[in-house]
């Protein structure tokens, strides 16, 4: 088992466990680490000598996790681009512009590459390499999702339906729960070849058994979940507020007004994004009883591990 997984496994048992790592791991100086250190961080990970069950006392090794965690992928071993690292993800201003068709698409892209880069990378595609249908996949779903976003929008000044009501649903209500509906079908698209090919499901001593649909299945929906929530509270909450704010007539001018709408979806984004990523481990588990018939008949252990993604 890659030695991120074995730290994750070891240290995020509970939420709040995985909150407060998260927490840490977000650190936008992490950005800032260049690879020599990376990967330095992750050979001392590697020679910790820590079991799944030990938690990680020594604090150059636990620090070394936060490296090794945020920047290499524990599939394929390979540093994430500084881009789409989580520290990087995601960019309130894209959220706060996410009511124009063309900066929809610009957000729908950048978190269609941060899942392809930060899913599970076992799986392997047979007749034409998995990259290639992934990107396939990612076009379609990008598209999709940014005329879906967009479509509520267009139908109002199509039809110029400027009524109170029409425009409290429209631009309040209904972008919140259709932002996080559209992405969680981007990661379910895009990581649709995991429940397809399956993904490897590894016993407790990192020993990999065999790949299962059905822990690719799981993996995908906790976390196409998990964006849901990011994005959708993100976007609900500072509508909800800066409503009350227009309200109140706190905010004297447009400039005041956006300037105090960034600055509440910043903090709702700073804090809902370790929420979200705390939401499921990291390591996933999944019983025995639930997984192939294959993969039954391989192994006794009665509970088996896999790389979630993010």
């Amino acid at each position: 088992m890659d030695a991120n997984l074995r730290f994750w496994r070891a240290e995020g048992q509970s939420f709040f466990q995985r909150f407060l790592l998260w927490a840490d791991v977000l650190d936008p100086l992490l950005l800032l680490k260049s690879p020599d250190e990376i990967r330095r961080a992750r050979i001392l990970l590697q020679n910790s000598g820590k079991t799944l069950s030990e938690p990680i006392q020594n604090d150059q090794v636990f620090w070394s996790a936060f490296y090794g965690r945020e920047s290499v992928h524990p599939d394929t071993d390979k540093i994430i681009p500084v881009l789409f690292r989580p520290p990087g993800n995601p960019n309130p201003k894209f959220i706060f512009a996410c009511n124009f068709s063309f900066l929809q698409f610009v957000f729908h892209t950048y978190t269609t590459g941060f899942t392809l880069l930060n899913g599970n990378g076992t799986t392997k595609a047979e007749e034409y390499s998995l990259q290639q249908k992934q990107i396939f996949y990612g076009l379609g779903a990008i598209s999709y999702a940014a005329c879906i976003g967009a479509l509520p929008l267009v139908f109002m000044n199509r039809y110029t339906l400027k009524s109170s009501l029409t425009q409290l649903v429209v631009k309040k209500l209904l972008p919140a729960p259709l932002l996080g509906l559209m992405s969680a079908f981007t990661v379910a698209v895009v990581r649709s070849p995991e429940f397809e090919n399956g993904i490897e499901v590894m016993d407790r001593n990192g020993k990999v058994v065999g790949l299962s649909q059905k822990a690719g299945e799981k993996a995908v929906k906790e976390t196409a979940l998990s964006r849901a929530v990011l994005f959708g509270t993100t976007f609900f909450l500072p509508a909800v507020l800066t409503h009350f704010v227009e309200r109140a007539k706190f905010a004297k001018t447009p400039r005041t007004l956006a300037s105090v709408r960034m600055l509440v979806i910043t903090s709702v984004l700073a804090g809902m994004l370790p929420v979200s990523l705390s939401m499921f481990p990291q390591c996933g588990e999944i019983k025995r009883a639930d997984l192939e018939p294959e993969i039954l008949s391989s192994t006794e252990e009665t509970e088996l591990f896999y790389n979630r993604g993010i």
